[in-house]
């Protein structure tokens, strides 16, 4: 996959089929988009092309008052998009400049001139330009007009449930790691870096590494989720606890004793076990990790 970081990066002379997008969670609709894209650029001899924009518009419209947490970095999802098989990426800075281009000239400008777009890709619900005031009717006509071709994606559903980013962060918010995974059709990840804890539970025979992640990433519910670990390109079984208020994350790896403090991990959320408990001492914790331990094994038997 290629990758731009502008619009003005973006030169070429092949046709393009394009697709735009935050693309956030890179669920099962979006990888449908994917698909499909690449169906039709194989077929007219072209390449697929998505246009996505950072920092997430939400962010630049609404500042501090955006509650918005992303399912993705935008390095995760780079990596996403290149495993579902997208052929360029480009990564456009969002700006309130740019989100006052009008959706005539958007389309003129940027998908005409700069993307050289021979058929246009959208999903079922897609607006775009100032206010959100281009829709399909309006893409429609200006596809007439600029010669190229629009092809509405309907919603892929599951259980007659409409897939959407907004869907899956509620999920997540809501502990419900094994919904938000088919979704996704892969695992809700977080990744970080490994960093100072109190060390309470390596007194107690359950050492934790605790781990600090991107400011905007959605954190899940808290309580303790069975997972796996990837740290040195190797996988482990393990339980992570996330604190209530804090929302401090700690990784328990099971058959491990490896020292990894200031280390990337990857942690990949398999199913919630239970709500945080209040402990009165040491001695309570250790019996009731004890028990989460027995849990997550099983989970993996």
């Amino acid at each position: 996959m290629k990758i731009f970081n502008s619009l003005n990066d973006f030169k070429v002379n092949f046709k393009t089929i394009v697709t735009i997008g935050t693309f956030d969670g890179v669920h099962i609709g979006h990888r449908y988009i994917i698909n499909q894209l690449n169906k039709i650029a194989k077929k007219e001899g072209g390449e697929s092309v998505l246009l996505t924009f950072s920092p997430h518009p939400r962010f630049v419209l609404y500042g501090d008052s955006s509650e918005l947490k992303l399912i993705d970095t935008l390095e995760e999802k780079k990596r996403k998009l290149k495993e579902n098989g997208l052929q360029n990426l480009v990564v456009q800075d969002f700006t309130k400049e740019f989100s006052r281009i009008k959706y005539v000239n958007f389309v003129r400008d940027i998908l005409v001139k700069k993307l050289n777009v021979d058929c246009l890709v959208i999903g079922y619900d897609h607006q775009f330009g100032r206010n959100r005031e281009g829709s399909y009717k309006e893409l429609t006509a200006l596809a007439e007009l600029y010669n190229f071709k629009l092809k509405q994606i309907p919603p892929q559903k599951n259980n007659d449930i409409a897939v959407s980013s907004t869907k899956i962060r509620n999920l997540l918010k809501d502990g419900n790691i094994k919904e938000a995974n088919k979704y996704l059709d892969d695992s809700f990840c977080l990744e970080g870096r490994v960093v100072d804890g109190d060390k309470i539970g390596r007194k107690i025979g359950y050492p934790t590494a605790n781990i600090s992640v991107d400011v905007n990433k959605i954190i899940p519910k808290e309580g303790v989720y069975v997972v796996n670990v990837i740290v040195d390109n190797s996988e482990y079984e393990g339980m992570l606890n996330i604190g209530v208020k804090t929302q401090k994350i700690e990784v328990h790896i099971f058959n491990f004793s490896k020292d990894i403090y200031n280390k990337e991990l990857t942690i990949k959320f398999l199913d919630w076990i239970r709500y945080p408990i209040k402990f009165a001492n040491n001695s309570e914790l250790k019996c009731q990790l004890q028990k989460d331990e027995i849990a997550c094994r099983f989970y993996f038997s």
